[in-house]
């Protein structure tokens, strides 16, 4: 039997969202070329020195080849795309571009900064002065690589990096060594709440396996090993049994868990509640990674508040749906985030 306390009745009530400042948004740039991504970029780079000026904060400098190569395209695509970069830079610092492959006051600043022109891309960092806050990032491009830089500048110049930001490079790390377990249960709903708890652990659904109830868990294995997360989810009485397919992962468990029902997976399937407490809250409309949702879900089910894994963005856009209850959205548990999260932005800015 699924069980779920009646404490949680209402629980959505318990937070209440602290009034944000009137955060002016602008909406997706829609000229922009592939190779310059989703950021409303500054043209000009003594207008940037001002505005850096005006506002302290540094100077983020893309130097890009427009059009540019494949790896320009992929970079524009891919990183300079991500909502969560997109925020960062666009919050954070002054955002200015430069074509490295262009003539007069593109050329003057690629000169003036002793950058190859035709080149891959760039990122630089600078304060008003032009001086390098962080190291340069030239011959990498991955989004490890663009939050890394993006991370650093912040804590240069502001102190600690957010949440939401530190939450997204540990996402983008674990791509490479992610690894997936199905730990069985009494409840999953519970499970999802108490694993997603667990750190290393990127995401989890709920479904059934064996007969059983069954926790899907996505980790980074450079991170936490299976028997870790298998011990502490055993402490929350969510770890009666753990089916996993690799072999090596199935002797680790027997020799370092006391869990005795360890055996390979068989067929899955979800259930349709999947992040039960999050389903149940007005956060499920807003448009999350995956590791953001395990851990509001987790949050929320655990009365403790889901806000601190968000972005101000997303805070606002929370705060914009809540005044529009009479919309009807959409669910956004287990979906992609890129395009609903950019047309809500719009939305927001058109309002605003």
């Amino acid at each position: 039997m699924k069980f779920i306390a009646s404490a949680f009745l209402a629980i959505s009530a318990l937070f209440i969202l602290t009034p944000l400042s009137a955060q002016q948004i602008e909406a997706r740039p829609t000229s922009n070329p592939v190779e310059l991504g989703k950021i409303n970029w500054l043209r000009n780079y003594d207008e940037a020195v001002a505005l850096s000026e005006k506002t302290k904060k540094p100077i983020f400098i893309l130097f890009q080849e427009v059009p540019g190569c494949s790896t320009c395209s992929r970079f524009g695509f891919g990183p300079l795309s991500d909502p969560f970069l997109v925020e960062a830079i666009e919050d954070n610092f002054v955002a200015l571009a430069i074509h490295n492959n262009k003539k007069g006051e593109d050329a003057r600043i690629l000169k003036q900064f002793n950058e190859p022109s035709w080149n891959n891309p760039v990122v630089r960092v600078v304060n008003s002065k032009g001086k390098d806050i962080v190291q340069r990032m030239a011959n990498r491009w991955s989004p490890e690589d663009l939050l890394s830089t993006v991370i650093a500048g912040i804590e240069k110049t502001q102190g600690d990096a957010p949440k939401y930001l530190t939450m997204r490079l540990a996402e983008a790390q674990g791509q490479d060594n992610i690894k997936e377990a199905n730990l069985s249960m009494f409840c999953f709903w519970t499970g999802e709440k108490e694993i997603s708890k667990i750190d290393g652990v990127l995401s989890t659904e709920a479904g059934f396996m064996h007969g059983r109830e069954v926790v899907k868990v996505s980790y980074d294995a450079s991170q936490v090993s299976l028997p870790s997360i298998v011990n502490e989810a055993e402490k929350a009485n969510c770890a009666t049994g753990v089916f996993v397919d690799d072999d090596y992962d199935l002797a680790e468990v027997r020799k370092f868990t006391d869990v005795k029902n360890v055996k390979k997976a068989g067929s899955y399937h979800k259930d349709k509640e999947v992040k039960y407490y999050l389903s149940k809250s007005s956060y499920r409309f807003i448009p999350m990674s995956k590791y953001q949702q395990a851990k509001v879900n987790a949050a929320i089910g655990s009365r403790e508040n889901p806000n601190q894994y968000l972005s101000p963005r997303q805070l606002m856009a929370y705060k914009y749906i809540k005044e529009m209850s009479d919309k009807k959205w959409t669910n956004q548990i287990n979906q992609e985030m890129e395009t609903t999260w950019y047309n809500l932005l719009d939305e927001i800015a058109m309002k605003s």
